[in-house]
């Protein structure tokens, strides 16, 4: 539950005492301001806090993807926050924290005319309220369970398991704890990553992300192939008992190597994070397949929500 005023939001963390943030960097509505770095000391304890299931809210997601989707943060009068940002100029807005007074929200659906990364719980309200819903399938993050990725026991992961038991079998490899002193190599593997890749996709993302390891809390691990820098994955926490990979790059043709990362590092997540979160698959379906291919355990479904004929 969210409530507040004069620019304090109070945010109820049951058992945990209320936790008080200054937001008077996020201007009122309607006034918008770009996602940036300064935002970090209020976002980042107010997602921690909601402890989410969505990929997109972590600060770090919306941090390395505000160009990509201008994400953009505004308070609102009762001390919630919206988060608003364009795909393509198609503008939308979404509400990590919940959803505010129904004549601000209509505001909101005026102003930015569709509601993007509703959880099903909001979706069921805004339809009481008329609003149209539908699911955005397309941006459902994928949920694997831990410790299957870490063994890839049994006959669904067996042509997985081979390929990872011929890469172990044919190269000289190394994985280490992606520490700033390895983040040069792990670079290099994201220039090779791009120098073969059709498009861009989230290489700048992913560039920004190494950079700035240690400021957005992240971690990963780096992966070296006959002495050469290879493959890095890197993610964070999302909920106590989530872990969600934001990017994995390969570089090289070494068969079984995404295979061999993607279950060496489940492996050596710590036991308390049950699922990964994979995040979407974006509606490509090579990416879908590929997802698909691991045998997800659920999915984190996401809807939009838009005016009655909108």
């Amino acid at each position: 539950m969210l409530n507040g005023q004069s620019g304090i939001i109070r945010l109820e963390v049951p058992p945990k005492e209320l936790l008080l943030i200054n937001t008077n960097n996020i201007p009122e509505f309607p006034e918008i301001a770009p996602v940036s770095i300064s935002m970090r000391p209020v976002l980042h304890p107010l997602f921690k806090a909601l402890s989410p299931e969505i990929s997109e809210f972590s600060f770090a997601n919306l941090y390395l993807f505000r160009k990509t989707h201008n994400y953009a943060a505004t308070s609102l009068k009762e001390g919630l926050l919206a988060i608003t940002g364009n795909d393509n100029g198609a503008p939308f807005f979404m509400l990590p924290f919940g959803l505010p007074e129904e004549a601000m929200l209509k505001r909101l659906f005026q102003s930015f005319g569709e509601m993007k990364a509703a959880t099903a719980g909001q979706a069921g309200e805004l339809r009481r309220l008329g609003y149209g819903i539908y699911e955005d399938r397309d941006n459902f993050d994928y949920l694997y369970d831990r410790e299957e990725l870490s063994k890839l026991s049994g006959r669904k992961y067996h042509r997985k398991k081979n390929l990872v038991n011929a890469f172990v079998g044919k190269y000289r490899f190394e994985g280490r704890p992606l520490l700033a002193e390895y983040t040069e190599d792990a670079l290099f593997v994201n220039e090779e990553w791009r120098r073969a890749a059709e498009f861009p996709g989230d290489y700048e993302a992913a560039k920004e992300a190494l950079l700035k390891m240690d400021a957005l809390q992240l971690c990963g691990g780096i992966y070296y192939v006959e002495g050469k820098p290879a493959a890095f994955t890197l993610g964070e926490e999302l909920n106590p008992s989530t872990f969600v990979i934001h990017f994995e790059k390969g570089a090289g043709d070494y068969k079984g190597l995404l295979q061999f990362v993607n279950r060496s590092f489940a492996s050596i997540l710590p036991d308390k994070y049950e699922l990964i979160n994979r995040e979407q698959d974006l509606g490509d379906e090579g990416l879908r397949q590929a997802k698909e291919s691991y045998k997800p355990v659920g999915f984190v479904r996401k809807f939009r929500a838009a005016l009655p004929g909108g």
